[in-house]
């Protein structure tokens, strides 16, 4: 797995769908074929970043701890992320009330089991849309 580190590669990855949302996260995705850029993905490899925005979470502690947990819940083997460019963006604040540490373990089980929901909501197939009825035959 690599690591988005560019600007331009994260506003390549933000460009694409947004494939899966949580309460707090959000999932965005982007292949990796030509009109994305050769340059700017070097390989073809599963390319994965994370936004936490000081909006949504004011400590470094807190968006430290909430970064590795993305990478490292992402980095596991069933993770079953494709072969694509990933940002994972965090959309809302944890309750600080709820929260009271930036770095409690019950915020890090909290992040981490959203995360793993988030992955699994991901990993689901696209339900294909429904097909309209037959017309009636005539009798």
């Amino acid at each position: 797995m690599q690591r988005l580190k560019t600007r331009a590669q994260f506003q390549a990855a933000l460009a694409g769908a947004t494939v899966a949302r949580t309460a707090h996260f959000a999932l965005h995705r982007c292949a990796l074929d030509v009109t994305s850029g050769a340059q700017l993905f070097a390989s073809d490899d599963v390319w994965l970043g994370a936004m936490v925005p000081k909006r949504w979470a004011r400590r470094a502690v807190t968006r430290n701890a909430i970064k590795r947990q993305i990478y490292s819940v992402s980095a596991a083997p069933h993770a079953g992320l494709p072969r694509a460019a990933h940002v994972v963006r965090l959309k809302a604040a944890f309750d600080r009330k709820e929260f009271v540490s930036a770095s409690s373990d019950a915020l890090k089980r909290a992040v981490r089991a959203e995360l793993l929901q988030l992955l699994e909501r991901a990993a689901r197939p696209a339900r294909a849309p429904a097909a309209p009825p037959a017309p009636a035959a005539p009798q």
